[in-house]
C-alpha cells in the first residue's frame, strides 16, 4: 500500500485485535463510554469497510458500525481481518497523485488522497489505542504516528463534534504528540478500565 500511515495503523488494530481477542475483556469498558472492547472493534471494521467502499468497491459492513453489534457469529479477529483486507484492497488503486478522492465523512466529503489515507488512519489508530487501554496493552499510538494523524483530525474532527467525537480536552503541559492527538479527539490519554 503506497500510504505507509495507514500501513502503520492498520497493523496495529490488527495487532490489539489478536490480544484483545484472547483475553475474557470483549465485555470490558472502553473510552468509547457507550461501547464495549467488542463493540469498538466492530466499529473499527465497519468504519474502515466504509472507507473501502468510499475510495475503492469494497462492500460497505453488514451492521451500521455507529451501532455497533455486541458480537458476530465471525468473531472479533475474523472481522477485523475481513476490514483490513478490504481497506488494503481499496488504498491500493488510489492514485496518490489524484487532486481528491471521495470520502465517507458527509461534512468533508472530499480530501486529497494522502490527508484521506490519514483520515482513514485516525480511525484505525485510535481504535486500536481505545482497545489497547481498555484491554491492558501497550499503546500503539506512537509519538510519530501521531505527529501523522494531527493534520487529519485536525482536518475532520470539529464538523464530527458531537457525533464521533467528544468535545475536545485542554492541553497539559508535558504532553506529547499522542497525548496532545487524544485530547483534541475527546479522549483522557490517561483513561483507565477502572476510572483511576
Amino acid at each position: 500500500m503506497t500510504f505507509s500511515v495507514l500501513t502503520t495503523a492498520l497493523e496495529a488494530l490488527r495487532q490489539v485485535t489478536t490480544v484483545a481477542a484472547g483475553t475474557d475483556r470483549l465485555d470490558a469498558p472502553t473510552p468509547c463510554s457507550e461501547w464495549t472492547v467488542a463493540q469498538v472493534l466492530y466499529h473499527a471494521a465497519g468504519d474502515q469497510h466504509a472507507w473501502a467502499s468510499t475510495v475503492g468497491s469494497a462492500a460497505l459492513p453488514s451492521y451500521n458500525p455507529f451501532d455497533p453489534p455486541h458480537r458476530l457469529d465471525a468473531g472479533v479477529q475474523d472481522t477485523i481481518a475481513k476490514a483490513i483486507e478490504a481497506a488494503a484492497g481499496a488504498w491500493a488503486g488510489v492514485d496518490p497523485a489524484a487532486s481528491s478522492v471521495r470520502t465517507p465523512l458527509p461534512p468533508v466529503p472530499e480530501m486529497t488522497p494522502a490527508l484521506a489515507a490519514a483520515a482513514c488512519a485516525l480511525d484505525a489508530a485510535v481504535h486500536a489505542w481505545d482497545v489497547a487501554v481498555a484491554t491492558g496493552q501497550p499503546t500503539p499510538l506512537t509519538a510519530a504516528l501521531a505527529e501523522q494523524l494531527l493534520p487529519a483530525a485536525r482536518a475532520t474532527a470539529e464538523p464530527l463534534r458531537g457525533f464521533a467525537y467528544a468535545p475536545a480536552l485542554p492541553e497539559e503541559a508535558g504532553d506529547d504528540p499522542a497525548a496532545t492527538l487524544l485530547r483534541y479527539l475527546g479522549r483522557d490519554p490517561h483513561w483507565t478500565p477502572d476510572g483511576n
